[in-house]
């Protein structure tokens, strides 16, 4: 099939005669209904999906070992929407959609779309789901570029992978208490009560399709393995993984790198009939940024043992043993047309799907044919004898299978509750999240007993299993623990239970001379994940303390209380003033002060803004006194004052501002013939740096109202706007312009071949780019870092990307304007909504 519509799918699944074909906003369902390979009828499975082949959006299907069909989608997909164009209802009864879950979504659904199941969210770009024979699902995630905290995920059921704030969801950049000192760690939320762990952060990178290999001819260390594309590093990576207490841990191990090209861009693999894998190489010099610089070649690779050419095995799906041969199968297409053969075979099938599941030396194969016998007539006998296994795999699979057949899970849950095993148990916590029995929450606590304050994945595990009955839980955990907070693992469970009633657990944690300050702050942060009356009357309590950090305890005490609450509190309020005169001049205090609009901070800032550059303390600072009643006509003493110095401070202070405020002092400076030509000269240099003054700014150039001195500075600030448009018509102003040399600019083949001089590099980066860029240390943490740009694109696409740097654009990062209601624009990146 070709048409217009299938112009940029992420993901092509393969299921007998059908194929499900994944392109934002819908997901096509394609059949052939004659055997000719072509299709004779297209149909909308879902839609609504994120914008038009957005690769933020749907992403590929995959046929689970249980009949399902899991999918995923990226932060841009929204909403999920049925063929008819309804809201889908998740297993919570709400709609799929962006007011009710967070950003990338992992789902299950039964073959027509029906019964769909969030399994997971917050992730950022997560591409292809991979299922292994078990059911345990594993994926890669994209984080913000520049930030070298891509990961891959053991999907945890209906965990929260933090890439937004879980409670606010707020972008991770937005400061927080107990904020992760590590950028790639931040990136995910780490610290916070209910973001699951990554199995691997794999640094920068741009991570696409993945499988779990379960062939064998392959060699042994990728048998059984995650394999996966990296197209940003050129490489195909198999991640070995081992068990690590209720969660997993894993390692990097190269399948195929592309020592010797850089355009081997790998963006998606799959397991053929024959064991071998085939990889799909998009091939370009660069990657992200909805660029393509070739968009004529592509190839396909196979990946086999020397001497094993390929052949395609003979499969019989009419013969209850021809079946089984292909369930067996490293190919998930031929492995779907043997379940629903004999899914479709019925009892007469149970013998031969018994005979594998006793007698298979293949963990992997009998838990296929598990799956099937679970569905079956004798379906309970399975699961029971399964529950029994020594394989802890079969045992979580019991769990499993039950919920999916909608039985009684609290019944089997009692009788595995004191597995040695520590994944069982992770389990067993997760299938009673949708259970409100008295017997559920009686099970958690008992479960929550065997925490040993060391393993992260099995405290969030208990979390996501209590989390809909937290107070029911907690109630029940206290009869069997009434002093949780003596040890550590009491200490997880408080911080992590999201319930009223640990606000005093919390606060004596906070009270607690033994307690270091980095404790303390990740009990503060608890307070934030609780949404129930009594938190401020709390944190009041802690003000009152005697700690020798008591300066740092009172102001995140103060930062977590609601706002209204400290203004009518006289304690409180008393409390604020003499907090902020002890605090030093960063962010924190000017984060105060904006809460809480204290007046009284007025003079400090105004010495912040006149005495301190750019768009650090000065930006900050002045953005808050602008805010503040009688704050814009101090700023404007300062400007209009004798001291050149001070008056040029406040406007590099003011420019990075954007707001109504801030932009009228700068252009009133700028228009003020009172004022010293360096003077005025800096406000034209400043005033087009938002969108409203560029607005404001382009105007004046056009209307002639710039005196003909300061038309330079101008142009010069207009020509780091975001739109191309206004760069364009600002030159206009500076005449015909040449290059340095008089010749015409050298093509990008040419450019490549030439060598590279660094201090010419290190000019362009200081003049041109480090007002948003990062190299190193130096720059502006706003769009990607470049400090590992080297190692993700080819040395064109690097040139192509300096010269005409808004040709790619990466998502997140695209430049938005926005009308505010009082009239006046704001202009940057959205960091969170």
């Amino acid at each position: 099939y070709q048409g217009p519509e299938i112009n940029s799918p992420l993901g092509i699944t393969v299921l007998g005669n059908k194929v499900i074909v994944s392109q934002s906003p819908y997901v096509w369902v394609f059949t052939d209904e004659n055997g000719d390979d072509k299709a004779d009828k297209k149909e909308i499975l879902f839609q609504g999906i994120g914008g038009d082949q957005h690769d933020h959006g749907v992403h590929a299907f995959v046929f689970g070992p249980d009949g399902k069909l899991y999918f995923n989608m990226g932060n841009e997909g929204k909403q999920l929407l049925d063929k008819n164009g309804k809201p889908v209802l998740s297993q919570d009864g709400v709609p799929i959609d962006a007011k009710n879950y967070k950003q990338g979504l992992v789902f299950r659904c039964d073959e027509d779309g029906s019964n769909v199941e969030v399994l997971g969210q917050n992730f950022r770009n997560n591409f292809e789901l991979a299922v292994d024979s078990y059911g345990t699902m594993w994926q890669s995630d994209n984080d913000d570029d520049g930030n070298k905290g891509t990961r891959i995920n053991y999907v945890m059921p209906y965990g929260n992978y933090g890439y937004t704030d879980e409670i606010t969801a707020a972008g991770w950049q937005s400061n927080r208490t107990n904020i992760e000192a590590d950028t790639s760690k931040r990136h995910w939320h780490l610290n916070d009560p209910g973001s699951i762990p990554n199995l691997l952060q794999t640094g920068s990178g741009s991570p696409t399709g993945m499988i779990v290999y379960e062939g064998n001819l392959l060699p042994d260390i990728f048998q059984n393995q995650m394999i996966h594309c990296e197209p940003g590093h050129n490489v195909v990576r198999s991640y070995p993984v081992t068990n690590d207490g209720a969660g997993y841990k894993a390692k990097i191990q190269n399948v195929v790198k592309g020592a010797r090209d850089q355009w081997f861009r790998p963006a998606d693999v799959c397991a053929a009939p024959d064991g071998s894998i085939f990889i799909a190489d998009w091939y370009d010099p660069g990657v992200g940024g909805h660029q393509a610089g070739d968009q004529l070649k592509g190839r396909v690779y196979r990946v086999a043992p020397k001497g094993k050419a390929y052949t395609l095995p003979k499969f019989d799906f009419t013969s209850t043993q021809g079946a089984i041969e292909a369930l067996q199968n490293p190919n998930v297409s031929v492995r779907y047309l043997a379940f629903k053969a004999l899914q479709k075979m019925g009892d007469s099938a149970i013998p031969a799907l018994e005979n594998l599941y006793t007698n298979s030396d293949n963990q992997r194969m009998k838990a296929r044919a598990f799956w099937l016998l679970a569905k079956s007539i004798k379906g309970e006998k399975y699961i029971d004898e399964a529950a029994k296994n020594e394989n802890a795999d079969f045992r979580i699979m019991a769990l499993r299978a039950t919920l999916l057949n909608k039985k009684n899970i609290v019944t089997l849950v009692a009788k595995l509750a004191n597995d040695e095993n520590k994944q069982v148990l992770r389990e067993c916590a997760l299938s009673l999240r949708y259970d409100n029995s008295p017997e559920a929450s009686s099970l958690l606590a008992g479960l929550a007993m065997k925490h040993d304050g060391k393993d992260r994945w099995y405290l969030e595990a208990l979390g996501l299993g209590a989390n809909k009955k937290s107070d029911a839980f907690f109630d029940e955990y206290l009869k069997i623990n009434p002093k949780p907070t003596s040890d550590l693992a009491g200490k997880d469970i408080v911080w992590r239970t999201r319930s009223a009633k640990v606000y005093p657990l919390l606060a004596s944690l906070v009270n607690d001379p033994a307690q270091n300050l980095t404790d303390k702050l990740r009990y503060f942060r608890a307070f934030d994940f609780i949404n129930a009356p009594g938190k401020s009357e709390i944190l009041l309590n802690i003000l009152n303390g005697k700690d020798k950090e008591q300066t740092q305890i009172n102001q995140y005490a103060l930062n977590h209380m609601e706002a209204d609450f400290v203004k009518k509190s006289p304690q409180a309020k008393s409390a604020l003033l003499q907090l902020i005169n002890k605090m030093p001049d960063n962010e924190d205090f000017t984060s105060l002060v904006d809460k809480y609009s204290i007046e009284e901070a007025k003079p400090r800032l105004l010495n912040l803004v006149s005495s301190m550059k750019g768009p650090g303390s000065g930006m900050i600072s002045a953005r808050s006194l602008v805010n503040l009643p009688g704050g814009v006509g101090l700023i404007q003493n300062v400007i209009a004052g004798k001291d050149e110095n001070l008056a040029r401070n406040s406007l590099e202070a003011l420019r990075w501002v954007g707001n109504t405020n801030a932009v009228n002092l700068i252009k009133n400076a700028a228009l003020n013939p009172k004022l010293s030509e360096k003077i005025r000269s800096a406000a034209f240099q400043y005033l087009g740096n938002s969108g409203e003054g560029e607005t404001i700014e382009l105007n004046l150039l056009k209307a002639n109202k710039i005196p003909k001195q300061y038309i330079a500075s101008a142009v010069q600030s207009l020509n780091g706007s975001w739109k191309k448009s206004v760069r364009e018509q600002a030159r206009q102003f500076l005449g015909d312009s040449k290059s340095v040399d008089g010749k015409k600019l050298p093509s990008i083949n040419e450019l490549s071949r030439m060598t590279s001089v660094d201090k010419n590099g290190e000019a362009v980066f200081k003049a041109n780019c480090i007002i948003c860029h990062q190299n190193g240390k130096e720059g502006i943490d706003f769009g990607p870092n470049l400090s590992a740009i080297g190692d993700k694109l080819t040395k064109e696409a690097m040139l192509d990307a300096i010269i005409y740097p808004d040709n790619g654009i990466n998502f997140g990062y695209e430049g938005w304007e926005i009308l505010m209601k009082d009239g006046s624009t704001q202009v940057g990146i959205i960091a969170s909504k």
